[in-house]
């Protein structure tokens, strides 16, 4: 039975706008002097403003209905786009959320704290709820599954940005469709390159690109550890995927640390040039946690020649623009 079709039979719910386009950055292009890039909008999957998340939700949120659930509970940082997109996702289908969110940015302006992601989980319908450290969301999160569940409901647990095997599945149905596209244009990448933080994003993805036969070499760029802390999490999902799906485990991918900087969520100079640069070459929007350093990961890789102006690559745009908000002050 083909990767595909063993999808298909796994529980999904239809949340996001798919497929999503995939464009070239001509003017970008130019600016940088080659490679020929190509970026994969996920930003644009619809759903609570869009986001690589939405896809790992249809297979977290067929998973929860199928078990009867009926509330998410999920965890990430004041700014997340996975608790806003669960947020989304909840509403959408008639669930409870509750959003159990850490202070894991030393950023206290109002800007931060109350715009942005977190603004648009209120008006989603969220319940949220803010701890100064993630172990003490975890304490509560546990005590508020009790009370929920003393009360008859059944509450289901996604991990922090929905990177488990279960949600990593949306990524292996995303490479399949970037497959799929990059045959009808006639592009043969060498490279493709995304954001690495959770995680399921780049081991769904390795995983889906290799099941459809495109051996480009898939580039994680750290945004909240360094690779070399990070390998067993990534290998531990494909394997998981390989396992569930009957595959061969991808292992054409790498990480390519440098652009963390001070830490996860402080903007760096890198950040803050790459998204004023594709702003004002294509219009393209990043956000300043994920996309803007995962994009100067390749520009620094093109600028230094470890991408030949001759390759051709494609960034996966994963979203997150809501979160731009909570950032004016990086920007004046």
């Amino acid at each position: 039975m083909s990767v595909r079709a063993r999808l298909d039979r796994l529980p999904c719910a239809s949340l996001g706008h798919l497929p999503t386009p995939l464009q070239r950055l001509n003017r970008l292009e130019q600016f940088l002097g080659g490679p020929e890039l190509w970026v994969k909008r996920d930003d644009c999957t619809g759903l609570g403003l869009g986001g690589n998340k939405v896809r790992k939700l249809e297979y977290l949120c067929g998973d929860a209905l199928a078990q009867g659930a009926s509330t998410l509970i999920t965890y990430g940082a004041v700014q997340s786009n996975h608790a806003r997109q669960t947020a989304a996702a909840a509403a959408r289908l008639g669930l409870g959320c509750e959003l159990m969110l850490s202070r894991l940015v030393p950023r206290r302006s109002q800007e931060y704290e109350c715009s942005g992601n977190i603004f648009l989980d209120r008006i989603l319908g969220a319940r949220t709820h803010v701890f100064d450290h993630p172990e003490q969301a975890e304490a509560e999160a546990a005590d508020l599954i009790r009370r929920i569940e003393a009360g008859g409901e059944r509450c289901y647990e996604i991990p922090p940005g929905g990177s488990s095997v279960v949600g990593s599945l949306g990524y292996v149905r995303a490479g399949l469709e970037l497959a799929t596209q990059l045959s009808e244009a006639g592009v043969s990448p060498t490279r493709v390159v995304t954001a690495a933080a959770t995680l399921g994003t780049m081991a769904g993805l390795a995983t889906g690109l290799h099941a459809a036969g495109v051996e480009a070499e898939v580039i994680g760029v750290p945004v909240y550890r360094p690779g070399a802390e990070r390998t067993a999490v990534l290998t531990g999902l494909i394997d998981g995927l390989a396992d569930l799906l009957g595959a061969e485990p991808p292992r054409s991918w790498r990480f390519e640390d440098g652009y963390i900087g001070e830490g996860y969520g402080l903007p760096t100079p890198q950040m803050r040039e790459a998204v004023e640069l594709c702003a004002r070459t294509e219009g393209l929007v990043l956000d300043p946690v994920y996309t803007g350093k995962a994009m100067a990961g390749l520009i620094g890789l093109i600028r230094s020649g470890h991408i030949g102006s001759g390759e051709t690559v494609v960034f996966v745009h994963t979203g997150g623009t809501p979160g731009l908000f909570a950032y004016r002050d990086t920007f004046e």
